[in-house]
Formats: C-alpha cells, structure tokens, sequence
C-alpha cells in the first residue's frame, strides 16, 4: 500500500528584476507584496512601459544577483559586471489604473540585512543607500506606478546588452503602490512589479507530467523543458499531478498563502533562457491539455495572508475548501 504524499516546499527563487535571471535560495522572507527582494526592479522603455521578455527575449541571458544594502550587481554576455545602487526614496504613492487617486506614505527604514549570492537565505530589508533620486512613472500593463531611476550607467548597460534604450526602474514602497487586480484580490493586497500577484508556485509533479505530454507531442525535441522557462517563486514537490488546481489556501513554514487563480502563461515560456531562441512548447502542448477559461495555464497565483519566513524543505498544508 503506497504511501500518502507529504507536499514540502522544494525549491526557492527570487528574480530581482522583472524578466531578468534570478537566483534560487534555501529560505526568504515573505512580505504582503512577495517574497524579499523579488522583482523590485523593472527596465523601461522611453515612454515609461514595462520592458519584459515578451518583446526583449535577451533579457533571459542577464542576471541579477542582490546586495546587502537593497541594490544589485548585474551579470550578462560580453558585459563587465555593474554594481548598481538601490534609489533613495522619501515615500510611495499609488496611481489607480488610468489615472486614479494618488496616495502619499512614508517609507519604513531597517537594518541592511540582505545577502548576497546564490543558494542562500534571503532577507532583504530597506536600506539607504547613497544614490538621488528620480522620479520617474511606470506603466505597467495599464498601471501607472511612481518609481526611480536607477544610475544612468545601470540604464546604458542595459541598453548596451538589449541593442534598444531602456531605463531602470526601482519601486521604493510597495505597500501602497499597486494594487492587485481587484476581481482576484481583497482590499488592500499589493503586487510589486510581478505580472499581477505577489508570487506564483508550481509544483514538480505537474512540472514533470507537463514535460511527459510535451515528449509525445509534435515538438518532442524541445523537451524536456527546464524549470526556469516558468519564473517561479516556490517549487512544491510531494503533490499528484495538477493537484494545485483544487488548492484553495496552502501553509507553508510561517506563512498562510491564499491562492488566487491559475497562472496564464506567454510567450516567455517558449524562451530558452540560455540563449534567447524561441521554439513553440510549452504552449502548444499547454494549448491541447490546459486551457482553463481561455487562458493556457501552468501553476497557480498566490497572494500572502501574514509575513514570516519560508524555507526549503518546510512541510506544506493544504486547504482546499
């Protein structure tokens, strides 16, 4: 008689800049708007968009590694690697989507207590580092957020490394700066720049029955697909294939995460984020085997009902009613 399954959180990843490599950890603190540290950063184009690999797919060949004060040093091909100060910031203020009401906050302080490097934990409290500010507003995917610019020279190696000019962009504040789409949150709930919820967890039995589906498909020689094509932030292992679409809550160490809605997944995931190519999985295969209300899906969307800490190997419960 086989054993219940004992689901326990596998891996961790945090990913500093939006759409840029990040760096898997053995533990993270968790605040209301996402892990620490996770995609606090986003490039921009001229007139403020939100730059991602969508239409950048080269930004997979960089990477961004954080540093003890909140900044970051940035790794890509060709490049030397650029130490970048994180942006004083003297308070947040929100822009409602197309133009809402603004609101003004003060900007908590804390010790620098981040890490640097890879496969370690990760606590990356607010720091103040040396560098001005400049205001500066994002739009991203129709959300107007107050942000600053990091150093003109994070912006040219960027640009130099993309072939286009971008900026970069950091949020200071993201207590009040952007709100979770409303018709899959609570009053309150706040994102960083993440696509649109605080953090997004996959499970390795899925991940694994995905690349099953993909080897019997008509782009066989793609597969099998790396875990990194799906930018995840927790990995759970122990669960039964797509066992996360009937999850309603999950626990994990310290912290309760409600979870919001699957995960629809673009183009990025068809993006070898070793070399910037494109193929057609997994969304072709998504296409035939998830498609669920319109959206090809993959992973689930969740939103942190208090803060505290999680660590690999920490046991997950699961609620799912």
């Amino acid at each position: 008689m086989s054993q219940p399954l004992t689901p326990v959180l596998h891996a961790l990843r945090v990913h500093p800049v939006k759409s840029v490599g990040g760096f898997t950890a053995d533990s993270a603190v968790v605040e209301p708007w996402g892990l620490a540290g996770d995609r606090r950063w986003t490039l921009i184009d001229e007139s403020g968009t939100a730059v991602t690999q969508r239409e950048s797919p080269r930004l997979a060949l960089a990477r961004a590694e954080p540093l003890r004060d909140g900044g970051l040093v940035l790794h890509a091909p060709g490049l030397e690697p650029l130490e970048v100060a994180r942006p004083k910031t003297g308070g947040a203020r929100t822009a409602a989507p197309r133009g809402g009401p603004r609101t003004t906050e003060p900007r908590p302080t804390g010790p620098r207590t981040a890490v640097r490097g890879t496969g370690v934990g990760v606590d990356l409290a607010e720091a103040e580092p040396p560098a001005d500010v400049h205001d500066v507003v994002v739009d991203i995917f129709g959300t107007k957020v107050d942000a600053s610019l990091a150093d003109a020279r994070a912006s040219d190696w960027f640009s130099r490394h993309l072939g286009v000019k971008v900026r970069l962009a950091h949020m200071g504040e993201p207590a009040s700066a952007r709100p979770v789409d409303p018709a899959y949150a609570r009053p309150g709930d706040t994102v960083a720049f993440a696509d649109s919820h605080p953090l997004l967890v996959v499970t390795v039995s899925s991940f694994d029955a995905l690349n099953s589906l993909v080897a019997q498909g008509d782009h066989a020689d793609e597969g099998p697909l790396p875990m990194d094509r799906f930018r995840p932030n927790l990995v759970v292992a122990g669960t039964a294939p797509w066992a996360e679409d009937g999850w309603r809550r999950i626990t994990v160490g310290e912290v309760t995460f409600r979870v919001a809605k699957p995960c629809g997944r673009c183009v990025i995931t068809t993006t070898d984020q070793r070399t910037a190519g494109r193929g057609k999985e997994p969304l072709r295969t998504l296409a035939r085997h998830r498609r669920i209300d319109g959206k090809l899906v993959f992973g689930q969307k969740l939103v942190p009902e208090n803060t505290g800490t999680v660590q690999v190997g920490d046991v997950v419960r699961v609620f799912t009613d």
